[in-house]
């Protein structure tokens, strides 16, 4: 059956587009649409091609890899570096294994599973031991030479010596992929954005700022002066033989990957040989629900044949191997339109700047609204209502706005200016306090910083009063039911009844877990106040300390300041809250309905984190960030708010604070991700 016109043209338009987003990605290092986003429009060019045939030609990005775009030298790869067909699900990795099975007439498969990292494919060459050329992918038969660049990389050995005293091939080329870790990468953009910062303020526009680390490891990787490559932190996993003269015989991927490890290459500790396809599945779903546990960023997991006979007999199709296929992740960057920017309050104030999307789903759910960050970002990253962009969600962390698609701005897009009003009925000021990054409603009224106040002393890391949630809690204000956290204890069934949604048992109910948050510990009651600076450390380190509220109204903030943890700017803070006649009147609300002020509980768990300091940063799989400084200070530890010569380990998340990672560094501060946390927490020792 011949394609009908507007088929044809549909497919020209797609092969236009994937010509031009493969040039972007491969060879600019500056992709405008996501992964997911290229990989859509790939799929429906395949289909298209698979139920036209006469669509394929030699044109086709289906049939190349990469981009032939380069600005290095060129170098023609000696064995072809193909890509991979990718399985976006456990259907389509089942498809894969049962087409291998049959070509293999069904003799019994071993797999090896490998991370899919998100990085720069590589190649390099030795010759007699020594490094003499590397070049990357590009279409899969010319590449281009960067060898000076990967010499700086310190991780890749420039000359090879077997630990076991075997015989050094005299060709080996290397196949691996070359990234840069995550706590780099936030330095890198760390730095980056304080330098705009400075262009800004001297009325310079900004520098573009890297959207992810793979962007930013492929732009350090083919910068012009080896020297600025050598300042980013680029590392490198081998997983593939390209060409080999005089190496051993291998009968599988897995002895290869033994004997790159024996030359000195650094392959990746997950790496797993399995046996059957479900085990595979397993590895992959294991894999795709702790990828944030990781210091380097994976999008998926590739599964190899192990038996390279096996592999031979499978061959290759146009453009890929049947011996080996790439477990894509669900997306965590999808495109969308921005619809609207908005501004919420928090409950200091705080004015933050949100983007009402439409609706989109990303990483199993469906996003609808995205954080950017502060005025600052939004004006660095020049996002605009009826823009599309990026919107990129990691694990737990809260979405965010990447930036835009530049080429798919409407013609009459005028730059969003931050507004001066506070939204809230008194159309307060909102003010930028000089030093800071944020804007602030200085209002103490606004009932939106109120309403947060609320949420925030009834949420988990505070007095955890279950059913108290934000749609609750608005209700409450429109109805005028309370006016501050004291009035929380003095409703009454009659009262909740009122709201919708609510009948006598559910009223009944809310109204228990208020009245059961009485007993919570100081240190909770003390976090639930809200004051500026302190945190659930601290605010344990004044209950063990004083043993009761009254007894830390009554300090002066020289002897608040003498308590480890607290410091001079958060007895101030405490002070200056106390003061407050306001916050006085709050706290005789709680005397009056019997909120208890000295209930300090010693901890049932094991004090295996005693005398140490363990500081967070970023957000930590399996845990919010109150409950992972709870579960420091719980077992006897501290949890400061920044690292120092005392710290013990520093801990980090998804999305890491850059300073606090450059700190522990330069100290020599051992870091942990959740699971070497977890294991901090079960023995007090760090993991080998």
């Amino acid at each position: 059956m011949s394609a009908p016109k507007d088929i044809r043209q549909t497919a020209l338009d797609l092969k236009t587009q994937i010509i031009k987003h493969n040039e972007l990605y491969h060879g600019q290092d500056s992709p405008e649409i996501s992964d997911a986003a290229f990989d859509e429009l790939v799929g429906k060019l395949v289909k298209l091609e698979t139920k036209y045939p006469e669509l394929i030609d030699e044109s086709s990005p289906t049939q190349k890899v990469g981009t032939g775009f380069t600005t290095f030298a060129p170098v023609t790869h000696r064995v072809a570096m193909t890509s991979l067909d990718n399985a976006m699900d456990e259907n389509e990795l089942r498809a894969w294994g049962e087409r291998a099975t049959r070509g293999l007439a069904g003799t019994a498969m071993h797999y090896v599973c490998e991370l899919k990292i998100d990085g720069l494919a590589m190649s390099i060459r030795y010759e007699n031991g020594q490094l003499v050329q590397a070049a990357t992918r590009g279409d899969g038969a010319v590449g281009e030479d960067v060898t000076a660049n990967v010499k700086t990389i310190g991780v890749i050995p420039k000359k090879l010596l077997s630990k076991i005293g075997k015989k050094i091939p005299s060709v080996l080329e290397v196949r691996g992929e070359v990234f840069i870790t995550i706590s780099g990468f936030e330095r890198l953009r760390a730095a980056k954005q304080s330098e705009n910062e400075r262009r800004i303020a001297n009325g310079k526009k900004p520098d573009a700022v890297p959207a992810n680390p793979r962007n930013a490891g492929a732009g350090s990787l083919r910068q012009k002066n080896p020297e600025v490559t050598a300042t980013r932190d680029l590392s490198f996993w081998a997983y593939q033989l390209g060409e080999v003269v005089g190496a051993p015989s291998f009968s599988s991927h897995t002895q290869t990957l033994e004997f790159l490890a024996d030359l000195g290459f650094p392959v990746n500790p997950e790496v797993k040989k399995l046996d059957t396809l479900q085990e595979v599945v397993e590895f992959c779903a294991n894999w795709e629900q702790h990828r944030h546990s990781l210091n380097y960023e994976i999008d998926g997991v590739v599964v190899k044949i192990d038996n390279l006979a096996q592999r031979e007999q499978l061959g290759f199709t146009s453009r890929a191997p049947r011996w080996a296929i790439a477990v894509k992740f669900a997306p965590e960057e999808r495109e969308t339109i921005l619809l609207k920017i908005s501004v919420s309050i928090g409950r200091t104030g705080r004015a933050t700047p949100f983007a009402e999307l439409e609706p989109v789903v990303l990483s199993g759910s469906t996003v609808s609204m995205a954080t950017l960050h502060n005025r600052d970002q939004v004006q660095l990253k020049d996002v605009r209502p009826g823009d599309t962009v990026i919107v990129r969600k990691a694990g737990d962390v809260i979405p965010e706005v990447v930036g835009p698609v530049l080429s798919l701005r409407p013609k009459n897009s005028k730059p969003w200016k931050f507004p001066k009003l506070c939204p809230c009925v008194l159309k307060s000021t909102l003010v930028q306090i000089e030093g800071e990054s944020d804007t602030r409603c200085v209002e103490p009224e606004c009932p939106f910083q109120r309403d947060q106040r609320i949420i925030h002393f009834a949420s988990r890391g505070a007095m955890d009063i279950e059913g108290l949630g934000e749609k609750t809690v608005f209700a409450l204000s429109d109805k005028k039911l309370v006016n501050d956290i004291g009035d929380l204890y003095s409703l009454s069934i009659e009262q909740l009844m009122q709201l919708d949604g609510f009948a006598e048992l559910s009223a009944s109910n809310l109204l228990a877990a208020i009245q059961g948050s009485k007993s919570r510990p100081l240190a909770k009651l003390l976090v639930g106040l809200g004051i500026k600076n302190l945190g659930p450390a601290a605010s344990e380190s004044l209950a063990r300390r004083y043993g009761n509220l009254d007894a830390i109204i009554a300090a002066t903030p020289d002897q608040l300041s003498e308590i480890d943890g607290v410091g001079g700017v958060i007895a101030t803070s405490i002070a200056k809250w106390f003061s407050d006649r306001a916050h006085r009147t709050i706290i005789e609300k709680f005397r009056r309905v019997g909120v208890e002020f000295g209930n300090v509980i010693i901890s049932t768990e094991n004090q295996s984190l005693v005398g140490k300091a363990v500081v967070i940063t970023g957000t930590v799989e399996g845990f919010s960030r109150d409950e992972a400084q709870d579960a420091i200070t719980s077992r006897g530890g501290k949890s400061p708010g920044s690292v120092s010569a005392k710290t013990f380990a520093l801990v980090v998340g998804s999305e890491p604070g850059a300073s606090k990672l450059t700190k522990a560094e330069q100290l020599g501060i051992p870091v942990l991700d959740a699971k070497g946390f977890r294991y901090l927490l079960k023995t007090g020792q760090l993991p080998n």
